[in-house]
């Protein structure tokens, strides 16, 4: 069995859900975690931040029930209004980076979410990705190279594959059993009680 995060790396409900994933795959070293990218922000939706009225309010909730941070650098972006959030930009920044660490996906994808939400960084900027990587103790030079090559269909066909239409979707996929761990908003202890239940089946 393994863990199937799905997420975007733009998704504010993801953000909040970072630290329910690392205690979780703090929790189950013995289940390999695969990060997988939505895409939340393309084609008709890739516009101005300030064209989504709701981005405020939802990180407030977001706060209130989960203790994500939301840092000053992101507030900026948000006042401003100019900022496109690129979903596909940032599944290729994803890919590169779980390339680069596969068995460190889940880490690098909360990073790269503080990237955004905490340091204001835009995910579809190279320098993001190298910033990242060097954090991660990394070298850079294969990250860059791959984030230019890698495409989001791949990604996004499979986020479709496995049915999920919302982020972040945690997944507990055995071989053709898949079963849905967490969607939108859950606890470590929520999430470690489905798993029980699915072990003692």
């Amino acid at each position: 069995m393994k863990l199937v995060y799905v997420f975007d790396a733009y998704c504010g409900w993801s953000h909040g859900f970072s630290g329910v994933l690392a205690e979780v795959a703090g929790r189950h070293p013995e289940l390999p975690v695969e990060v997988v990218s939505g895409g939340l922000f393309t084609g008709a939706r890739r516009v101005p931040i300030r064209e989504f009225g709701y981005v405020q309010g939802a990180n407030a909730k977001i706060n209130e029930l989960t203790g994500a941070e939301f840092g000053a650098a992101y507030e900026r972006l948000i006042e401003d209004g100019e900022f496109v959030m690129d979903s596909e930009a940032a599944a290729r920044g994803v890919a590169a980076l779980r390339a680069a660490a596969p068995d460190r996906a889940a880490e690098l994808a909360i990073a790269l979410q503080r990237a955004f939400y905490v340091d204001g960084l835009s995910l579809s900027d190279p320098d993001t990705y190298r910033r990242v990587a060097e954090a991660a103790g990394l070298e850079p030079g294969p990250v860059l190279a791959a984030f230019d090559s890698a495409t989001a269909a791949d990604d996004f066909r499979r986020a479709a594959s496995f049915g999920v239409d919302g982020y972040p979707t945690l997944l507990a996929v055995d071989g053709s059993r898949v079963t849905v761990l967490a969607r939108g908003h859950a606890t470590a202890d929520e999430v470690d009680h489905r798993l029980s239940v699915l072990s003692a089946r």
